[in-house]
């Protein structure tokens, strides 16, 4: 590894850390749940014989999988307490879960009831669907918004995701509305639970209003407000190191779009062949009243186009996203872990964050060091360290191990460590960290991966 640095300057005491809404958003969301099961339980005086276990249980997949439905839509629908306080990334594996969850339920409250409807009835499973399905109020819409949400998890299932292009993954997942929409009817119309209780149907329309409302301010009117305002165009383009490029985006008013350090937003470039890709890029420099920059590594069709754009290209983009920011700091010391194009968040906490701030930037080569001469700047002008973790003779990779980083940084353990990179740079880092006695709650980690 090799170092650049200057003298250290003394910082003052950092802010408490603010604390995260994870513990009670969880708590709401399972005592959403919770309260679902209850519901059952109070609407049910006995089951009796295998017709009623398995209706009943169906009931109880069916109520879940309702809640599940709004918890999935809530999750989409870009709430700024959860995408900047909690992080994007979390938020993104909850839907994952959340998505993964409701197919099981959907799963298990078709089958559940279709063969309790048809021990009830003494029908085979087939004629029983074919007068569920084409006799039942609602069942017809149903029945589509089942097949759009089995289709929506099949393409997101990892295995074909990693097959399909992002912009075909992303329009099919957009689907789940009309699903939602689609099924929303026979609930009211057929869910025994649900059927004469005013009180709960007035809940339960609550629960789904509440979720598109919110759905049509933080996803439609939001970012039409914001890009309104603002006005934003690409200003220049500048090749940083091979296959990696900065655009300058310029606008009006950009202090009041609230944009910080270390935070990404949702870009669209309204011109041919980008303008209906959407993609998460982090700033890579401070935020300016009259700028924004971001850093791009041409790692796919429309990544490899971001240093093509020209100057005045108009720019859509939703946001500021992300919680990796200065306020989960909690210690007077910060280390800074970049992995290739992941150095661009950081790179604007490097220069921001208060405190006594080191950098470890790993990469092949030197050449392959984006950004480095302004991180070499930043180091001069505050008083930080940079160090560059760079492939030896023959391609060999440096061992970032918790023996390496001490070497690096020994006090390491009193140290907030803001870490960014590829998927698996990021655990292997992680790993060593916890060997290196950093605690979990010191470790702060945004990924885009999908």
């Amino acid at each position: 590894m090799t170092t650049a640095h200057a003298r250290q300057r003394v910082a003052p005491a950092p802010p408490a850390p603010r604390r995260s809404p994870v513990g009670p958003v969880l708590a709401v969301l399972w005592g959403g749940a919770a309260a679902v099961v209850a519901l059952w339980w109070h609407d049910t005086e006995s089951v009796v014989g295998v017709a009623g276990r398995l209706t009943g249980a169906g009931r109880i997949a069916g109520l879940l999988c309702g809640y599940a439905c709004a918890v999935l839509v809530a999750l989409m629908a870009r709430v700024p307490l959860l995408e900047r306080r909690i992080g994007a990334d979390r938020v993104t594996r909850w839907h994952a879960m959340a998505g993964r969850y409701t197919i099981c339920l959907l799963v298990a409250h078709v089958a559940l009831i279709l063969l309790g409807y048809a021990a009830q009835d003494g029908s085979s499973i087939v004629d029983e669907t074919l007068t569920v399905v084409l006799d039942y109020p609602e069942m017809l819409k149903a029945t589509a918004g089942t097949v759009i949400l089995f289709a929506v998890g099949i393409v997101s299932a990892r295995a074909v995701r990693r097959r399909v292009s992002h912009e075909f993954w992303f329009y099919t997942h957009l689907l789940t509305y009309a699903a939602v929409f689609l099924a929303f009817g026979h609930q009211l119309a057929l869910g025994s639970d649900l059927v004469g209780s005013g009180p709960v149907q007035a809940a339960w329309y609550a629960l789904y209003l509440g979720v598109a409302a919110l759905v049509v301010w933080f996803r439609i009117l939001t970012p039409v407000r914001l890009n309104l305002r603002h006005r934003l165009r690409v200003d220049s383009v500048h090749r940083e190191a091979p296959g990696v490029y900065s655009v300058v985006v310029r606008g009006r008013r950009l202090d009041e779009m609230g944009a910080r350090p270390g935070q990404f937003l949702r870009w669209r470039f309204l011109t041919e062949g980008m303008r209906w890709t959407s993609t998460p890029y982090s700033l890579s420099a401070p935020p300016r009243p009259d700028r924004l920059r971001i850093t791009v590594k041409a790692l796919g069709d429309h990544s490899a186009a971001v240093g093509l754009l020209r100057p005045g290209t108009r720019v859509w983009a939703e946001g500021p996203y992300g919680a990796l920011t200065a306020d989960r700091r909690s210690a007077h010391k910060s280390l800074l872990i970049a992995g290739g194009v992941g150095v661009t968040p950081l790179r604007a906490l490097f220069e921001t964050l208060p405190g006594d701030v080191t950098l470890l930037y790993r990469a092949r080569t030197a050449e392959d060091l984006a950004l480095g001469a302004e991180l070499e700047t930043v180091a001069r002008w505050r008083g930080a360290k940079v160090h560059y973790a760079l492939n030896g003779p023959h391609g060999r990779r440096p061992d970032l191990t918790a023996q390496s980083l001490r070497a690096v940084v020994p006090d390491l353990a009193v140290h907030d460590v803001y870490l960014c990179g590829p998927h698996g740079f990021a655990q292997d880092l992680y790993e060593a960290l916890r060997a290196a006695g950093v605690p979990d709650s010191r470790i702060h980690h945004e990924s885009f991966e999908l």
